[in-house]
């Protein structure tokens, strides 16, 4: 999960996102106490303190329109299939989709850029010279949308909360802020403690803001439907308890002309719609419930787009290539459960599923094999590791195995049969070497119980590739089966880790940093609902994502996280599934789009605007 923040959310319809490699030419340096307009990881930003508007928008797009879709990526407490709750930033409840774009944020984020932030409430940072004081002159027009002025003490209220009673995931990420004082109605001080991690300062500037009025005689950590107060570029309309929810676009928001709203929130309607199944979902979308669709079943993909509006030329679809890293999908064994414990057990497991038959067979040869929790970036490990990455690794040589220290381990290759002997007969000595029995057709564990695997799901989308992957298990002795249980009952055993073996597809990062320990860190698989779960509990793992969360230099993160992905791929903590580093989308042809694209995103649909014109043609204006 990234901080919330609208860099995230370009691809969802709210604002802009900023996720790749490249450095970028400085403007303004973070050091010196000097003040300035944005904030990055290593202090470089492409756009100049006068810049207009971002480069990837068009500033005269008209205003209008609806823009309707379905949820495809979740922070907080989201659920993909149902919602019960307005506030998506604690642990209770399943929240809606959507909300991120109600509340407004310190700072806001570039497309074109893999990790800055430029001024949407601050129209200023003051940074010390040892980067553990940020002082952020607020914008004396921001305004919530009931009329209310926005100041300092709403935002170090909004801190305070989160790092207080926020989801396990935003308490995790703030842990590292020591202090908020409130000096003045437009300065707010942010102090940090000497430990901090290199993006703690884009993490605070892209929390949201809420007001401290509003929240003063309410539960913060309760569920509710009644919307939280919000100063963004939209409000919450109409909605119906875990079918729909709808926007409407604020008219007289304060920021909408400030350079970082410039040609987005372009709809006058955003409205999320909820199915729980992806066939029904592409149903809507083909009879134009939905407007907006991004693929993510092949066999639809491949096959489903031939219906008459299709034919007749009133939906299009295309794929845009996405220069970023690619989402981290496969499914994770729970470390918790002591059936996993054994190495050993996790990767004959892993041997079990046969990608190359499933990728030809069901998934139409769409998709890459997962090899790297870093995949498509220079983070990936390859080869040997150099010799920065030893002096890394070294100090754990004793508690790591020795493929640590080799070239890193890729998934098997299979001969595409879809029960390739040879990897199943080296599953079965793995699972013998570490004290698995055969007892007929019933394999046991070495405590005697007989080895039963269940795979935890809310939907049935995964089934048609599951289920080889579980026949071929039931080869080795094993019982798999699959258990899919409705949203809530989903939610509350996923956040309390009563499951065996689940599947999560989390976003990628050109820049990762303290984000890595709420996925990856012991503390984190310790609290419930966080993102760790399989529950890795590994020093080396711990020290590593330090190191990475206070690198220096993109080169210093790179050698960091290649040798991070050495010991994570190691471990064999998952059985990795598969990626494109592209994006599927279709619409009905009713939008219009700037000429550029960001350069680390699609652009869709956030930086599109409704066209009257478009629309009459194909008989929907």
């Amino acid at each position: 999960m990234r901080t919330f923040s609208r860099r995230a959310v370009l691809k969802s319809g709210a604002a802009a996102t900023a996720i790749s490699l490249l450095p970028k030419t400085a403007f303004a340096q973070e050091n010196g106490g000097a003040e300035v307009h944005g904030l990055s990881s290593f202090g470089e930003l492409q756009y100049p303190p006068d810049f207009k508007h971002f480069s990837y928008v068009n500033p005269n797009a008209p205003k209008g329109g609806t823009l309707a879709l379905q949820i495809k990526q979740g922070i907080g407490n989201q659920n993909f299939d149902t919602f019960n709750t307005l506030n998506i930033f604690v642990l209770q409840g399943d929240g809606a989709a959507g909300m991120t774009a109600t509340f407004d944020t310190l700072m806001s984020g570039s497309g074109d850029e893999p990790d800055a932030l430029y001024g949407l409430v601050a129209k200023s940072v003051r940074v010390s010279d040892d980067k553990l004081t940020y002082r952020f002159t607020l914008r004396p027009e921001a305004r919530f949308h009931d009329g209310s002025r926005l100041t300092a003490k709403d935002v170090a209220f909004s801190l305070n909360i989160l790092k207080e009673k926020g989801h396990p995931v935003f308490r995790s990420l703030l842990t590292q802020m020591a202090s908020t004082e409130t000096e003045a109605d437009d300065i707010l001080r942010v102090q940090f403690t000497p430990q901090r991690s290199r993006d703690l300062h884009l993490v605070v500037a892209g929390m949201p803001i809420f007001s401290e009025r509003y929240w003063a005689a309410k539960n913060f950590e309760a569920a509710t439907l009644e919307a939280p107060l919000g100063s963004g570029p939209y409000r919450v309309g109409r909605f119906e308890t875990g079918r729909y929810i709808e926007f409407e676009r604020v008219a007289d928001y304060w920021a909408k002309d400030l350079p970082v709203n410039v040609g987005l929130n372009n709809f006058d309607r955003v409205r999320w719609d909820y199915f729980r199944d992806r066939t029904v979902a592409f149903e809507a979308f083909k009879n134009g419930t939905l407007n907006y669709h991004e693929e993510y079943t092949s066999r639809i993909w491949a096959t489903g787009y031939d219906f008459p509006a299709m034919r007749e030329g009133k939906v299009k679809r295309e794929e845009i290539p996405i220069d970023a890293p690619s989402t981290i999908q496969g499914w994770y064994f729970n470390l918790r459960r002591d059936a996993f414990k054994d190495p050993r057990i996790r990767e004959a497991i892993g041997l079990a599923f046969d990608f190359e038959w499933t990728n030809a067979n069901i998934m139409f040869g769409m998709f890459k094999r997962t090899t790297s929790y870093f995949e498509n970036s220079d983070m990936k490990a390859a080869g040997m590791p150099s010799p920065e990455e030893l002096a890394l690794l070294e100090p754990f040589r004793a508690e790591l195995p020795a493929s640590a220290f080799g070239e890193p381990i890729p998934p098997p290759v299979s001969d595409g049969s879809g029960q390739d002997r040879r990897l199943l007969r080296r599953a079965d000595e793995l699972l013998r070497e570490a004290g698995c029995k055969r007892e007929g057709g019933v394999l046991k564990l070495p405590n005697g119980q007989p080895f039963r695997i269940e795979f935890l799901d809310s939907q049935a989308a995964l089934q048609p590739h599951t289920q080889p992957f579980q026949a071929n298990l039931k080869r080795l002795g094993i019982e798999a089966v699959s258990r899919i249980v409705d949203a809530a009952q989903y939610q509350r055993r996923m956040d309390e880790y009563d499951f065996d073996m689940a599947s999560r597809n989390l976003a990628g990062s050109a820049t990762p940093g303290d984000s890595l320990r709420v996925v990856y860190g012991s503390e984190a698989g310790k609290a419930p609902g966080s993102q760790n779960i399989a529950g890795i509990a590994q020093p080396a793992v711990d020290a590593l994502i330090e190191k990475i969360a206070t690198a220096k230099s993109r080169q210093e993160l790179n050698i960091a996280c290649r040798a991070l992905d050495r010991v994570l791929r190691s471990g064999h903590y998952w059985v990795p599934m598969w990626y494109r580093s592209s994006d599927l989308i279709a619409y009905w042809d009713q939008f219009s789009r700037p000429e550029t694209k960001p350069r680390f995103a699609s652009g869709a649909p956030g930086s599109w605007w409704y066209d009257a014109e478009k629309a009459k043609r194909i008989g929907r204006g």
